[in-house]
Parts: structure tokens; C-alpha cells; sequence
């Protein structure tokens, strides 16, 4: 059967894409965020996952005002890079696992969770940015990949424990699923911003780092956080760790963490990343 064999965290910056595209990792501003993904290039490289769950928001490429979905799950073949206002990025088009995503959502529509099927759509810097950290410039995507774009744009997003318990379905799905697969599921997005208002700017590295720890073990704490203590704490778009949730859930109960990086700032936010795998008892 499929196996979900670890999660991996990670902020989307667009800003560090655009570092990358441009040639500038190796400039000392940028040196430090990147030097946190060294370890991380070479273990999924010997990982070798099949495919990746990736959770992301969408910024208003594939969506809008006009159509909101709370959770859309991409069964499409393939997915291009969005033009986000200055072009696509320079990197390659998303092949996906309909077979695998098709599953998913019957799974998760069978467990009453009301998923938003996506055939045709593109994907911007929340898809693109965390595949670039962990692998680089490849010509191809070493993976295939599964978009789960989830709203943490427009109010109402969904509730923290809500997506721990999508986490939680989504691994019942691929451990139904027949195929002998490896399985990776990224939560992404965050850490504590703001990008407008008063408080543009606003960095908590003391409740990104609580948020890091909480992921880590056997706690589920972190699935009853409130909107407004996001709000409070990490600025209007620390809401996007809720992302991070699903990842989690998706693990099971236990929890042991390979790698851990946290830096300040790249741009205007903190960079959080964690790799961690199931701790099954096996």
C-alpha cells in the first residue's frame, strides 16, 4: 500500500524565489535562509519520495473573489507555474498523480470532508517556492506532485483543528490506496507577517519557535490554537501555519524531528522549516 513517510514545513516567501531565479543565494543577505535547506536537498534526495501532498494557499492566480474554496485538491496531469503579475517563474511545469488524487478525494468526501476538485489550474509561489528549496533548479520536478490549495486569504479560513483532522483523513486515504508508494505531505505558508497596516513587519520569532516545538512529539495542542491568537501573535498572515496542521495530522500521534531551521527576516517575515517523520512503532 502507499505510506505517508514523512512531512515536511516550510515558509513560500516569494521573495525567496525570486532569489533564486535571480541567481542571488549566494549574497549575504540571503546566504543564512538557504544554508537551512543544505541538509534538506541531500536527505530527499536519498528519500526519493513518489509524491509530495503539497498544502499551500493560493494568492489570487488560480482563484479569486469569484470562487473560494476552503480546500481544493488538484487531480490534474499537469499544473503550470502562475503568472503572478511579472511572469511565470523560470521553472518547470507540476506533473501530478491523478490516480493517487482521485482517490484522495473520494476518500475524503467519503469522510464528509467537502473538497473542492481541481482538474485545470495553475499554481503559484506557495506551490513553486517550496519545491525550489528542496530540490533546486532541476529541469524536471523529481517528483510528482499533489496540490491541496487550502483559503487562508479570505475570512472565514478554516480552524486549525479542522485541518489537523484533514491531516488526519488524508493519511486514512493514502494508506488505502494499493499502489506501493512513498508519500510525502509539506505543509506551507507562514511564519508570523503582516504585510499591511500598523504592524506591517510584525516578526514573533517566541511563538514561531513554540509553534515549531509544538509539532514535534506527541502533542496536539496546537490543533486547538485559535484565529485570533494567530492574528495577535503572528500578524494577518501567520494565519497560513494552519497549513502546517495538516502535515502534521497527516504523520499520526508521534512525531520525530530530522531537521529544524528558523531564520530572521527574508524580507518581510521569518523563514520556518521542519522535516519530520511518523514514528509508527513498527
Amino acid at each position: 500500500m502507499a505510506r505517508i513517510t514523512a512531512g515536511v514545513g516550510t515558509s513560500h516567501v516569494p521573495a525567496i524565489g525570486a532569489a533564486i531565479d535571480l541567481g542571488k543565494t549566494g549574497e549575504d543577505y540571503w546566504k543564512p535562509v538557504f544554508a537551512g535547506y543544505d541538509w534538506s536537498k541531500d536527505w530527499i534526495a536519498s528519500q526519493k519520495p513518489d509524491v509530495v501532498i503539497l498544502v499551500y494557499n493560493d494568492h489570487a492566480s488560480a482563484f479569486d473573489m469569484k470562487f473560494i474554496p476552503t480546500f481544493a485538491i488538484g487531480c490534474g496531469e499537469r499544473f503550470a507555474p502562475a503568472d503572478e503579475g511579472w511572469g511565470p517563474r523560470p521553472v518547470p511545469d507540476v506533473i501530478g498523480h491523478p490516480d493517487l488524487a482521485w482517490h484522495i478525494a473520494q476518500s475524503l468526501i467519503l469522510d464528509e470532508f467537502d473538497m473542492t476538485i481541481i482538474n485545470e489550474m495553475t499554481v503559484d509561489h506557495g506551490l513553486t517556492v517550496p519545491l525550489s528549496l528542496m530540490f533546486g533548479q532541476p529541469e524536471a520536478w523529481p517528483v510528482k506532485v499533489i496540490p491541496l490549495a487550502v483559503n487562508v486569504v479570505t475570512y472565514p479560513p478554516p480552524t486549525g483543528n479542522r485541518c489537523w483532522a484533514l491531516g488526519e483523513a488524508i493519511r486514512r486515504a493514502v494508506e488505502s490506496f494499493p499502489e506501493d508508494l512513498n508519500v510525502q505531505v509539506w505543509g506551507t505558508g507562514g511564519m508570523s507577517h503582516q504585510l499591511q497596516g500598523p504592524r506591517a513587519g510584525l516578526i514573533n520569532a517566541a511563538w514561531d519557535n513554540m509553534f515549531l516545538d509544538g509539532l514535534i512529539g506527541e502533542g496536539d495542542a496546537l490543533r486547538h490554537i485559535p484565529h485570533i491568537e494567530y492574528l495577535r501573535e503572528t500578524g494577518s498572515e501567520g494565519i497560513e501555519m494552519v497549513m502546517w496542521l495538516i502535515m502534521r495530522g497527516a504523520l499520526g500521534p508521534l512525531t520525530h524531528c530530522l531537521h529544524r531551521h528558523y531564520h530572521v527576516p527574508a524580507s518581510n517575515t521569518a523563514v520556518g522549516h521542519i522535516v519530520l517523520e511518523p514514528v509508527t512503532g513498527d
